[in-house]
């Protein structure tokens, strides 16, 4: 997780009560993101040089880091998430 991410262009995200909504136009597939610091996360992803630094961005504790690189790394293997040129 040390490439930089983005949200893959053909992912939309609806935000909710309780976190957001992900949708993949090409996939179809839906991703429920119940937890408001990842979505925050993801929100950072643009503007970070890598996984990590979204983290630091959205304000992730250095002991539950490991927490958040999972989920973006569940995301990825969705392909709501890609890599992007740095």
């Amino acid at each position: 997780m040390d490439v930089a991410w983005r949200l893959s262009p053909r992912v939309s995200v609806r935000p909710e009560p309780f976190g957001a909504l992900l949708y993949h136009f090409g996939t179809r597939k839906l991703s429920f993101l119940k937890d408001r610091m990842l979505v925050s996360v993801v929100e950072h992803l643009d503007e970070a040089p890598s996984a990590v630094a979204a983290c630091d961005l959205a304000g992730v504790p250095i002991d539950q880091r490991a927490k958040y690189l999972r989920a973006l790394d569940t995301l990825a293997s969705s392909m709501m998430i890609e890599e992007r040129a740095a």
